[in-house]
């Protein structure tokens, strides 16, 4: 199995600040943005948006965790670390590491809908483009059409690390 790295620190780091000030753009007016991350690897992209969005801009930051089955959502419930009643009439964006089907984040966004939010976005790292789900990534850092035996592997730290990388397995 071969590697390529297509993402260095330095560049996840610049695409996170772009992500950041784009969805701060969109929600200007909004006191309030409720991130809720994608357990894995969406935790760890979404803490640090969640950090680069309080550092440059008034907007309080609410973050929770979503966990599901990523490969049978209907498998078991899906679970929210806050109560889903506090979505209501508020502002949402889901956010993970690599939109690859849409399957995971379809899911997230049915059972976040359920609560009546206001509004709802998305954010991804890095998208595929190999969706069999009909969604998309509001805000992206990379679009990479790849194959689909190919794989993204993204290693992030909660803070601003050298080691943060993306990698692409084949």
């Amino acid at each position: 199995m071969s590697s390529t790295r297509i993402l260095e620190a330095d560049q996840i780091e610049r695409k996170l600040q772009r992500i950041a000030r784009q969805i701060l753009e969109d929600f200007h007016t909004v006191a309030d943005l409720h991130f809720i991350t994608i357990a894995g690897n969406g935790e760890p992209v979404g803490i640090r948006l969640a950090q680069i969005i309080q550092e440059i801009g008034p907007t309080r930051v609410h973050a929770s965790t979503v966990t599901l089955n990523k490969q049978a959502p209907l498998s078991q419930d899906i679970q929210l670390s806050t109560p889903l009643k506090d979505l209501k009439d508020q502002q949402v964006i889901i956010v993970d590491d690599v939109l690859n089907s849409g399957k995971t984040l379809m899911y997230a966004v049915h059972h976040i809908l359920s609560a009546g939010p206001s509004r709802v976005a998305t954010a991804v790292l890095v998208d595929r483009i190999h969706r069999s789900f009909p969604i998309r990534a509001d805000y992206c850092g990379l679009s990479l059409s790849t194959n689909l035996k190919e794989h993204i592997d993204v290693r992030i730290a909660t803070a601003p690390h050298a080691d943060d990388e993306a990698i692409l397995f084949d």
